[in-house]
C-alpha cells in the first residue's frame, strides 16, 4: 500500500493505483487544470467515498511501499484521464473493468 499525501492528509492506495494517479495528476497540473478525484471507501474503513480537489497550489506527495515502479496500463490511464475531464472529476475505477470493456 502506498500513500498519497495531500493538504495535510494521507490516503492509502495501492502502489499500482498511485502510479496511475501520479501520471494523470502530473499531466493535469502541468496544464494548470484543477479537478476532483474520488474513490470508494471499503467496508473495513467505514464505507462511503472520498473526494478531494486537486490544485496546483497544494503540495502533493506520493509514497510507494514497493521499490519498483508498477507498469502503467495505458488503457486504464486513458480511461482515468478522460474521467478527470468531466464535471464529476476522476473516479478511480477498478483496472479490470477497463480491461473488460
Amino acid at each position: 500500500m502506498g500513500t498519497l499525501f495531500y493538504d495535510g492528509q494521507r490516503f492509502e492506495l495501492s502502489d499500482r493505483v498511485l502510479a496511475h494517479l501520479q501520471v494523470i495528476i502530473g499531466l493535469k497540473l502541468r496544464r494548470k487544470e484543477s479537478f476532483f478525484i474520488s474513490w470508494q471507501i471499503g467496508p473495513g474503513e467505514g464505507s462511503g467515498r472520498n473526494v478531494i480537489w486537486i490544485d496546483n497550489g497544494i503540495p502533493i506527495r506520493f509514497k510507494y511501499d514497493g521499490s519498483r515502479p508498477p507498469q502503467i496500463n495505458r488503457e486504464w490511464a486513458e480511461s482515468l484521464s478522460l474521467s478527470a475531464n468531466t464535471s464529476n472529476g476522476l473516479f478511480i475505477t477498478d483496472e479490470r473493468i477497463t480491461s473488460e470493456a
